[in-house]
Parts: structure tokens; C-alpha cells; sequence
């Protein structure tokens, strides 16, 4: 049996908004999920564009599969079965570096920084080699975060990166960056409600321009992002 640590609403909190904050080292700022090939094709270049583009892949993209696998692991679910369909659940090359890149990084910080038996164990089970959100879901059951905050913090992450992401790439100011993040607050709560309630086998995703943009950015001449 994994051992919970009983710890305060306000550590759990304080624990949450550091594993998911922009300054834990996982890279997460060097990912764009198709964004910048679709700046560059003219699919995303205002606001209105980039708050469609991010709240498609929230709802309908990375981001259900993502939450889903998070709560399957938060549940103590097969973890080798949830990691595995982390592994298969990308569209391509780059967005399954950017799902295992970031895992490998999150436990090996968390692991260093907040520790846990499980994680450990999860560590040597994978040979560190995990998608985030599964990391993500393991680090928050056992330090005693709920699922709810955890799917909730988790999408807010996932949508406030891929914005930061948008404001650098097009000519978009700081404030319009923060309005296309109230713009998608309502799609991160129906998602992470839908992850929470819908059974892992029943969860699909449909994001096929977002898979194309990604595919056709790992050839693209000059970049800045790593997809």
C-alpha cells in the first residue's frame, strides 16, 4: 500500500503551485504544440485565433488525454498500462518528446526536492522515462492533493504555457495574453470535470490540425520552440 502524506490544505497548495509553476525546471517554456509552425502558416495570429487553437487542444487534444492519464494515475490505476498510453497517446515525434522530456524532468526534480518512496518506485519501474501528467498524477496522490485541484492546476499550466507561447510568437501584449487566459477558463473546468468522471478506455481525442502543425514543425527551417 502507498503511504499518503497527511499534510495541510495550505502545504498542499503551496506543493501544487511549485510543481506547476512556469520556474520548475521542466522545460515547459520551450514547447509551443504547433503553435509556432501555425503562426507561421497564418492559423493562429491574434487572439481570437490563438484562445480557439489552445481551448481545441484543452478540450479535444493533449490536454483531455493528458488529465485523463493524470487521474488514472492519481487512482493508482496499472501504472504500466497508463504510462504505456502516454507513450502511444501523441500525435507525433516532437509532442512525445515534449510529454516525456518534461516527465523525465519533473520526477527527477520532484524526486530531489520533495521526495516520496513511490516516486522512487516509479523511477526505477520506468527507468525515468515517464509522461508528465502520469508523474504529475503519482507526485499529487501520494503528497495528498486532490484530484480536482491537481486535473484543475495541471490544465491551467498546460493552457497558460501554450498562451506564452502565442504572446511571443505574434504581436500580442501581456494583457491580451491575460485575457486569452480568462478566455479559457471555462474549458479547462469542463475538462478536467470530464476527465475526472469519464473512464480512461472511453477517452479519445480529436485534434488532427494540431497534429498536423506539429508534424509539419519538426522539418520547419527556423524555429524557436522544440514543437
Amino acid at each position: 500500500m502507498v503511504a499518503i502524506m497527511a499534510i495541510t490544505a495550505e502545504a498542499a497548495l503551496y506543493r501544487l503551485m511549485t510543481w506547476l509553476s512556469p520556474a520548475y525546471p521542466v522545460g515547459a517554456y520551450s514547447y509551443s504544440h504547433g503553435i509556432e509552425y501555425a503562426v507561421g502558416i497564418g492559423l493562429v495570429r491574434d487572439r481570437g485565433t490563438l484562445v480557439d487553437w489552445i481551448e481545441h487542444a484543452v478540450r479535444h487534444g493533449a490536454g483531455l488525454g493528458d488529465a485523463a492519464l493524470l487521474a488514472a494515475a492519481w487512482r493508482g490505476d496499472d501504472i504500466d498500462h497508463v504510462a504505456r498510453l502516454a507513450q502511444s497517446w501523441r500525435g507525433s515525434a516532437e509532442m512525445a518528446l515534449e510529454a516525456s522530456a518534461q516527465g523525465a524532468a519533473f520526477l527527477a526534480t520532484t524526486r530531489a526536492a520533495w521526495p516520496h518512496p513511490a516516486l522512487d518506485a516509479l523511477a526505477l519501474r520506468r527507468r525515468g522515462e515517464v509522461a508528465l501528467p502520469v508523474a504529475v498524477g503519482v507526485a499529487a496522490a501520494v503528497h495528498g492533493i486532490t484530484l480536482d485541484a491537481a486535473l484543475t492546476a495541471y490544465l491551467h499550466a498546460f493552457a497558460s504555457n501554450l498562451v506564452s507561447a502565442g504572446v511571443r510568437l505574434t504581436p500580442l501584449g501581456q494583457t491580451d495574453g491575460q485575457r486569452a487566459v480568462v478566455a479559457l477558463e471555462s474549458a479547462v473546468a469542463a475538462t478536467a470535470r470530464t476527465a475526472r468522471d469519464t473512464p480512461l478506455d472511453e477517452i479519445g481525442t480529436a485534434a488532427l490540425m494540431i497534429d498536423w502543425c506539429s508534424i509539419r514543425h519538426e522539418t520547419q527551417y527556423t524555429r524557436l520552440f522544440r514543437s
